[in-house]
């Protein structure tokens, strides 16, 4: 067993365990981010986020002392980005105390991503390039067949503007929906969305590597991008709704920005098992080496 420091946050209910590893001295496996997430056996939680040292990341060749977002979905596998997590990697490492400003650069497998807490206590991520696919694609789910729209915000998505006809609060999503893997190769995240108004919207999202969440920032951008694209105007302010509250939107057609809360709830210890115990289903040792490998997650 090993003792780790930790602290529990969550943005909009999207909730990390976060973890403090300067230098990346202690190996974070798959096998102990399953551990650290399950709801029951451990803390609990959408993924793990790792505070190092950029110049410690293999691969890095930018600023070697920018604070980088390692992060990690529930089932282990390595993720690009995560909207919700930056901002929350943001509170944490302010409260930390582990930068000396409220508006910070923070490194990703995205590339680099500014993060700065407004007047109102919310904070505020800059998303990066935000890319709509010129032709639309599908996504199948229940045995229906809906036409999505495929964006990428750093990692892919798949939009579903719903009919009037469809109940979203209905839709079934303890399961992943199903789309075309010659658009999404390496996975997609799965959005369904309810048009309240042309710039207020409500969403659901299945995350690749986790599943049914009750948030999802990029996921919540990707929205907004969709719906510009859909009404044909170039820029605007959304307003989105996902079961754990609201974010909001600022699109320039290019690039976004993503506001909401962000708060730490809890510190503590936690004792990690050397080699977490194997749940039915999870991956064999070779596949959880695989998934520490290849990002390619929400």
């Amino acid at each position: 067993m090993e003792t780790w420091g930790f602290a529990k946050g969550h943005g909009t209910h999207n909730d990390f365990v976060l973890l403090k590893d300067r230098t990346g001295s202690v190996p974070l496996t798959a096998e102990q981010v399953r551990f650290l997430c399950d709801r029951h056996g451990g803390i609990g939680a959408d993924g793990v986020i790792r505070a190092i040292k950029a110049g410690h990341v293999p691969g890095w060749d930018g600023e070697p002392d920018l604070w980088f977002m390692d992060y990690r979905n529930a089932d282990g596998s390595l993720a690009e980005m995560c909207g919700n997590g930056l901002r929350v990697f943001g509170r944490f490492l302010m409260e930390e105390d582990l930068v000396d400003s409220n508006e910070l650069v923070i490194a990703t497998r995205a590339g680099l991503r500014g993060v700065r807490e407004m007047p109102d206590g919310r904070m505020c991520a800059q998303m990066g390039a935000v890319r709509v696919g010129p032709e639309p694609t599908w996504v199948a789910h229940d045995g229906t067949r809906y036409e999505a729209t495929a964006v990428d915000v750093g990692n892919p998505h798949a939009v579903v503007l719903l009919g009037d006809d469809v109940d979203l609060s209905l839709l079934d999503l303890s399961h992943p929906p199903q789309f075309d893997p010659d658009v999404f190769p390496a996975g997609a995240n799965v959005e369904f969305v309810h048009v309240n108004d042309r710039h207020d919207l409500s969403m659901r999202v299945h995350e690749r590597g986790s599943g049914e969440t009750l948030s999802c920032g990029t996921g919540v951008v990707a929205t907004a991008a969709a719906q510009a694209h859909a009404i044909g105007e170039p820029s605007g302010d959304y307003a989105v709704t996902v079961p754990g509250g609201r974010l909001d939107v600022a699109y320039d057609g290019e690039r976004a920005e993503l506001i909401g809360p962000a708060v730490i709830v809890a510190r503590g210890e936690v004792l990690v098992p050397d080699r977490a115990s194997r749940r039915a289903g999870d991956p064999a040792p070779a596949e959880a080496a695989a998934a520490e490998t290849e990002p390619g997650r929400p």
